[in-house]
């Protein structure tokens, strides 16, 4: 009976209380009804909007920047894009590892917008300072190579604001609701989904009016707004810093993954124990800032470093242990995690390969189509972009709002579909872009052959909106899903690291796509003639493109192998006993 009172009494405290580890920003066990969840995600849904704004205002626009003012040819331009968002999603790695290991998220957040904020403004001064614009007066047609050093210091600064800002800042917000509560839980599935609607909505303005003033004004009113809006979100992010849940810096999450391997080696020559439940383990009541992991069978070598093979003195050893010597089966799962990750990694990197287009050939070759609306209204080259946010947007709301529901009622899943099933099916929409894209271009470079002269203004900008669309859609299950996977099957203590993993992908597969370039324009040219030429009209980028969606299909099934085998995290969920390590914490915390 009275055991029977205790359990509800602590069930009570669960509603009242947050146990996760997390406190508020005066650091005390949060109160739920007060902190996280919804109403803490929307300051930082707002300030992403205003990243996601600026990035996209800058990077659909680059391309045609690099080419039409500071006159790079088609593939340095090419290449530089594919560089600058190649350093701009791999900074996030060395971001969320500071993150997750010393400063924190909300800290690393706020800096990284200050050092992206000076980017905004230096990009504005590389256009209005007279000694660092382009040219004296007018158009040139070679700018001043002051101009070119200080934009591209401008935006890699840009560079490092998102380095800090994008891993960081996702984690922070999905880590405004508790994985052990089941409605809050729920609603974490959910916020990764409306997380990318608020991404697309950003994106959809900047490739929209940030590129229509970059157009019919000038490149620095179009940074002026980009820094107005970048200034005032600050401002919102730091408002609700009362409504925030905080999880402190635990030290590099690396440290303990090195303790593992150097402990399985040296344990090398120990036999395995007959039974897994004699692996050394804490008990639960000595550790409150982590969720205990169940054993698995695979990479069975790692388990040595948690055998205690000193069986004489076994308490001795497990009370004075060294983790360099012994490390917990939680230890021990939390390093297959990371290797279990790095195929998964590494199979989604084709399909970054294509979402790099998007980026760079596909806006231009909108710029030589027909993109009038009207007699007096031309749409600007990088807003056909906007259409890939439009397919994406309708993906994510068709997936949380009908396809979810309705896959839960038929699976009884809680997520609807796997993790790694959304994933692959969104990368089916990668190789149907490919193959729209290299048929549309065939059309195109068709009408180029039989008019010279105008080329294919006579084209509609339309006709690229079904490979925008598709990918957009493909986007809507893969990329979210990535976030989702990454944040979610990494050890709790490297959540930030696990968003930068996810945009390590797109990062490395913008490197990708710029060695992919240089290969095959490397053996085309000794065959006769390279498919990238000085412009698209004397490029072949539809047998690129057929390229692409060859590598695609073939990576596909390696990613279906690959999928099948994969093993999730498998957590411990032993609320009470959670509960009880907070017990004295709870009662500190009301006095």
């Amino acid at each position: 009976m009275e055991q029977t009172k205790k359990q509800k009494s602590l069930e009570v405290d669960e509603k009242k209380w947050v146990y996760d580890s997390s406190v508020d920003h005066k650091g005390r066990i949060p109160v739920r009804a007060s902190t996280g969840a919804w109403k803490a995600s929307l300051f930082i849904i707002a300030i992403e909007f205003s990243e996601r704004l600026s990035y996209f205002g800058l990077a659909t626009s680059l391309i045609i920047y690099l080419t039409k003012v500071i006159h790079q040819d088609l593939k340095t331009a090419a290449k530089s894009v594919n560089y600058w968002s190649g350093v701009t999603t791999m900074m996030p790695l060395l971001g969320g590892f500071v993150a997750d290991a010393y400063l924190g998220q909300f800290t690393t957040v706020l800096a990284s917008s200050v050092i992206y904020l000076l980017g905004l403004l230096l990009l504005i001064m590389s256009r209005l300072v007279p000694g660092l614009k382009t040219c004296d007066s007018g158009m040139c047609h070679e700018p001043h190579k002051v101009h070119e050093v200080v934009f591209f210091i401008a935006i890699y600064l840009i560079s490092i604001g998102t380095g800090g800002h994008k891993p960081s800042l996702e984690s922070f917000g999905a880590n405004q609701f508790d994985d052990d509560h089941p409605e809050e839980r729920k609603q974490k599935m959910s916020f990764f989904n409306w997380w990318n609607f608020g991404l697309c909505c950003g994106l959809l303005f900047g490739v929209t009016l940030i590129v229509y003033i970059q157009d019919h004004v000038s490149w620095a009113a179009a940074d002026i707004v980009l820094t107005a809006t970048m200034a005032l979100t600050i401002v919102i992010f730091c408002m609700g810093r009362p409504f925030y849940r905080y999880r402190k810096a635990t030290g590099s999450p690396l440290t303990p993954m090195l303790q593992v391997l150097v402990a399985a080696i040296t344990k090398r020559n120990i036999p395995y124990p007959s039974d897994p439940n004699q692996l050394y383990e804490v008990p639960e009541s000595d550790n409150t800032q982590m969720r205990f992991l169940y054993h698995t069978d695979k990479l069975k070598f790692l388990d040595k470093a948690a055998i205690i093979d000193d069986e004489q003195n076994k308490e001795e050893e497990k009370k004075n242990s060294n983790p360099w010597r012994l490390a917990t089966v939680t230890r021990v799962e939390e390093l297959k995690l990371i290797i279990n990750i790095i195929p998964i990694w590494l199979t989604t990197l084709p399909f970054g390969i294509c979402v790099a287009q998007t980026a760079t050939f596909f806006i231009k070759q909108s710029t030589t189509m027909n993109r009038t609306i009207t007699h007096n209204f031309v749409i600007p080259p990088a807003t056909v972009y906007a259409l890939g946010a439009i397919g994406m947007i309708i993906s994510v709301t068709f997936y949380d709002r009908l396809l979810v529901p309705f896959l839960r009622r038929v699976t009884g899943n809680e997520r609807g579909l796997k993790i790694l099933q959304r994933i692959g099916f969104g990368m089916i929409f990668s190789v149907i872009t490919m193959v729209v894209a290299a048929l549309v271009e065939r059309k195109r470079l068709n009408i180029v052959e039989k008019n010279p002269l105008e080329g294919s203004i006579t084209m509609s900008v339309f006709w690229l909106a079904p490979q925008f669309l598709i990918i957009g859609i493909g986007d809507g299950f893969t990329l979210v899903g990535l976030q989702e996977y990454f944040y979610d099957q990494v050890p709790d203590s490297m959540r930030s690291l696990g968003i930068a993993l996810y945009l390590s992908v797109i990062g490395a597969a913008n490197f990708l796509s710029s060695l992919l370039i240089t290969l095959v324009d490397h053996i085309t040219e000794k065959g006769g003639k390279s498919w990238f030429g000085k412009d698209l009209n004397s490029s072949r980028l539809d047998y690129f493109y057929g390229l692409l969606a060859v590598i695609t299909s073939l990576n596909l099934c390696i990613y279906v192998f690959v999928a099948r085998r994969y093993s999730y995290k498998n957590v411990q969920r032993t609320s009470m006993a959670v509960a009880d390590c907070y017990e004295s914490s709870r009662i500190e915390a009301m006095a």
